[in-house]
């Protein structure tokens, strides 16, 4: 018997508000000669919202992860799909089958694309990735890349060498920079001198690199850029680097959930402290006797309760355990009762967590 009893925990999707972001962003690059690969890893590949990038001027949709492309690709989507983590030598004959274009590292993949691709009957593009310091992906001697440029052009007969990129701010924390930027141009026209063309694709980067795009200063040969984030949120922009971005929607997301417990108690802990349920050792203030309420959702929903941004200003956040979010509405109290709703905004972290937990009722509309 089906019942119309609104589920919580809740995340909304504002498809018009996302719909918007995307258009933004990709006029913004494509003035700049820039086309876009459009990330859907990062809210996991929600169905609707992977259909506005498909509808989209974005040159491409982007993921991760095999999974998620091959759900969108089976779903209908018709966008040229590129493969941003290196490929797994397990997942290479579903790269051939359902993906145009990788991001490649290792000449022994190199060499397995290109097998399977003759088993196939098909060509597949690939970029090589560069790694200018931020030390995940890519090649670091500048000879080996050479090297293996030239090899997959003259060798590897059904790839295509597009081109070049690069990774920055994902784990070393490194800066996004027009100097970057032009180091990783200088090594694509090392490369062309070899193979005697000009390489079709100089990818910079992705959400920080698309700053360049907003003050001007990004080099006239980066011609490729692989975002997420910075259309999906647009949140880091100025939370993280102070860059104003208020022509990109901050809400395309809306988390919602329910309050199952308002009480006085004591902003202390009672008893001799140990470790919490994920072995830390907490820190605690003594405000006196607050007012606080749990809500129904937890570290396993959305993982740092820190990266959650309360909508009601006047809310804070306490911390969690695995399935509640323990909030202090001293200052709210009349406002917040057992049953009510609380709504948050996300940040990437939250995102990433929430989209994929099966816990999360998600409805894009």
């Amino acid at each position: 018997m089906s019942t119309n009893v609104t589920r919580y925990p809740l995340l909304e999707v504002d498809l018009k508000k996302f719909r918007e972001n995307i258009d933004c962003m990709t006029k913004l690059c494509q003035d700049k000669g820039i086309d876009v690969a459009g990330v859907i890893k990062g809210f996991h590949a929600i169905p609707e919202m992977v259909k506005e990038f498909d509808k989209s001027a974005c040159k491409y949709i982007a993921s991760s992860r095999m999974e998620q492309i091959i759900d969108a690709k089976e779903d209908g989507c018709e966008k040229p799909f590129f493969l941003i983590r290196l490929p797994m030598l397990s997942e290479v004959a579903d790269l051939v089958k359902y993906v145009d274009y990788s991001l490649n590292s290792e000449r022994t993949v190199l060499d397995k694309i290109n097998e399977e691709c003759q088993k196939q009957g098909k060509r597949h593009g690939v970029v090589l990735m560069v790694d200018l310091g931020d030390l995940r992906e890519g090649f670091w001697d500048e000879t080996e890349l050479i090297d293996t440029a030239r090899y997959v052009d003259s060798q590897l007969d059904a790839i295509d060498l597009l081109g070049i990129g690069t990774n920055l701010g994902c784990y070393g924390s490194i800066k996004a920079t027009p100097e970057k930027m032009n180091d990783l141009i200088c090594l694509a026209e090392k490369i062309e001198a070899v193979i005697g063309r000009r390489l079709d694709i100089i990818s910079g980067g992705g959400t920080t690199s698309a700053i360049m795009v907003f003050d001007d200063t990004m080099p006239e040969r980066i011609n490729h850029l692989r975002i997420g984030e910075g259309i999906i949120l647009a949140h880091d922009y100025e939370s993280l680097f102070g860059v104003k971005a208020d022509f990109l929607n901050q809400d395309v997301f809306t988390l919602k959930a329910q309050i199952i417990e308002v009480k006085d108690k004591p902003s202390y802990p009672v008893g001799e402290l140990s470790f919490d349920a994920f072995g830390h050792v907490q820190t605690y203030e003594d405000r006196g006797i607050r007012r606080r309420a749990l809500a129904a959702l937890g570290k396993v929903d959305f993982g740092d309760p820190e990266m959650l941004i309360p909508k009601n200003d006047k809310l804070e956040i306490l911390g969690a355990s695995s399935d509640h979010l323990i909030l202090d509405v001293e200052n709210c109290k009349d406002d917040i009762n057992v049953g009510d709703i609380v709504e948050f905004d996300l940040c990437y972290a939250t995102m990433v967590y929430l989209t994929s937990s099966k816990n999360v009722h998600i409805v894009a509309k």
